[in-house]
């Protein structure tokens, strides 16, 4: 498997501007998801570690995707301590995504040079979280505050980089106003990775879909 730098990692979130997030307890769903995000075009996914036993569902996932998504940069979503992250980057992370600020988890990220992106509401949370050495942030629910919110950080905080997660959806308009409030990438799950896709199986619609967003980016970018 291929290692990468919170930088490296960091840059790829910058360069394809999209995150896909998701969590199923079935090992083979989950790779079949990843699988078709992967070849959509997506480089970075989130394992979203929302239930029991998830962290060995993690381990075969990074296990599939070091024979068939070699250059896939999977982290995991939805820790919410030090230990688990811990556990979740000897597993093999690359990046850690939370829901919340918590010092415990940056010292542990940082003290193996991981990535983390915390979720933070507010202009001092997210000013917090940078002097842990936070590269970006993640703005969570995105829903509740809106690209406005973003364009008025990005003023007094030109060098803040936001991940919106919650609220991002997979059409023009939403796409193209995010990043026109200047987010450096978008996370994006259930509306991305349906209920209704995994229900049918239909994952060449999923690497469609992953397809059609990544191109709606590059647009909004230029």
């Amino acid at each position: 498997m291929k290692t990468y730098t919170r930088i490296e990692v960091a840059k790829t979130m910058e360069s394809t501007g999209l995150v896909p997030l998701f969590y199923h307890p079935d090992k083979d769903v989950v790779c079949q998801a990843v699988k078709a995000c992967y070849d959509g075009g997506a480089r970075l996914f989130e394992f979203t570690a929302r239930g029991a036993l998830a962290h060995e569902v993690f381990s075969d996932l990074v296990k599939y995707c070091g024979q068939h998504c070699p250059d896939m940069i999977l982290g995991v979503g939805s820790v919410t301590d030090a230990a688990s992250a811990s556990l979740y980057i000897q597993l093999g992370a690359q990046f850690i995504v939370t829901p919340v600020f918590r010092e415990d988890i940056a010292i542990a990220c940082n003290r193996r040079k991981i990535l983390w992106a915390p979720g933070c509401g507010t202009l001092t949370e997210i000013a917090k979280a940078e002097e842990f050495g936070c590269e970006i942030v993640k703005l969570f629910p995105g829903a509740t505050y809106g690209p406005s919110f973003v364009k008025a950080i990005k003023g007094p905080c030109p060098w803040t980089s936001i991940m919106p997660t919650g609220g991002v959806s997979p059409d023009e308009k939403n796409i193209t106003d995010w990043f026109n409030a200047g987010v450096t990438c978008v996370g994006m799950g259930s509306k991305l990775i349906s209920k209704e896709i995994i229900e049918k199986g239909d994952y060449k619609k999923l690497e469609k879909n992953v397809e059609a967003v990544l191109n709606m980016i590059k647009k909004a970018k230029k």
